[in-house]
């Protein structure tokens, strides 16, 4: 694959990241670091600073063939079409399947539902368009043909598609609804984490507006108006109110009963590729998490 550089000031990871289909940053930096990536005739390490003009040649190598196994498991489909299907993920699942975590996954589900999309996108993400983390809940969308995953994706990558999220938050955040700006990457000593970085980090910006104010708590919807990992969480952590009993970003009061972090993806708009028309769906706010609201109100009332 070739691609020639049109911004300056990424870095070649990065830059490959955000143009290879169904690559991570981490697979990206494993192609470079095994010689398969080549900046203007010459191998190049993960943090070169591209600029433009730079050409860009990838060996992408043929996916593996995986185990990865269709299961009968529950799927509660909010919506399909020719093209996509979008399930309403409860918490405590993953997204697809990792190497530790080969079962009990959307994809094991998504492949037993529609054994079509055993052939769409890269063994371990089967129709995958977008993923959430294994303790939020809400709407994921599938593709259910490999026009329909590339479509998907590039509205998601063009930031067309609109997301909602409920978010539980510690204290009150002011101004009560603005734009959390802060680039976001790995952290530097926990690498199993995100973190807000000065320098190296990728943009990330995530709007939000208050919905309901408690004693210690407030209630929020979040709209990344960027895709990184973990943005949601780690944004409203970086500005002192993080996520109700997020157990890797969290602090403060933890009297709620929280099993996971409160956190549900409530609305996403797109437009369905094979019909061109708008879809907006909305996911009810799981029972944990309902409990907790009346929790709250109960609280303010007495």
């Amino acid at each position: 694959m070739r691609f020639v550089v049109s911004e300056d000031g990424g870095r070649l990871d990065q830059f490959l990241a955000g143009h290879l289909e169904h690559y991570s940053r981490t697979q990206a930096r494993r192609l470079i670091e095994d010689g398969q990536v080549q900046v203007n005739g010459r191998p190049a390490k993960p943090s070169l600073p591209l600029k433009v003009g730079d050409e860009v040649l990838v060996d992408v190598p043929p996916a593996a063939d995986t185990d990865i196994r269709a299961e009968a498991l529950a799927l509660a489909v909010v919506y399909e079409s020719d093209a996509v299907v979008v399930v309403d993920k409860p918490a405590g699942v993953l997204t697809h399947p990792t190497s530790h975590d080969r079962s009990g996954t959307m994809v094991n589900a998504i492949l037993y539902h529609y054994p079509e999309i055993a052939a769409v996108g890269p063994p371990e993400r089967r129709g995958v368009v977008h993923r959430l983390d294994r303790d939020t809940s809400g709407l994921v969308v599938f593709g259910r043909t490999q026009e329909g995953l590339s479509a998907m994706q590039d509205q998601f990558r063009r930031h067309d598609v609109w997301k909602t999220y409920q978010a539980l938050v510690v204290g009150e955040p002011t101004p009560g609804a603005g734009v959390i700006t802060a680039a976001l990457g790995r952290h530097p000593k926990y690498r199993a984490r995100q973190a807000v970085l000065r320098q190296g980090g990728r943009p990330a910006r995530t709007q939000y507006s208050t919905l309901e104010i408690f004693s210690d708590y407030s209630l929020v919807h979040a709209h990344p108006l960027t895709g990184r990992t973990h943005q949601i969480r780690v944004h409203f952590a970086a500005v002192g109110h993080p996520v109700a009993g997020d157990p890797v970003y969290g602090r403060g009061p933890r009297d709620l009963g929280l099993s996971r972090q409160f956190l549900h993806a409530q609305l996403i708009r797109f437009l369905d590729p094979g019909t061109g028309e708008k879809v907006e769906l909305e996911s009810t706010l799981p029972e944990d998490l309902q409990a907790v609201l009346d929790q709250l109100r109960g609280r303010s009332r007495a």
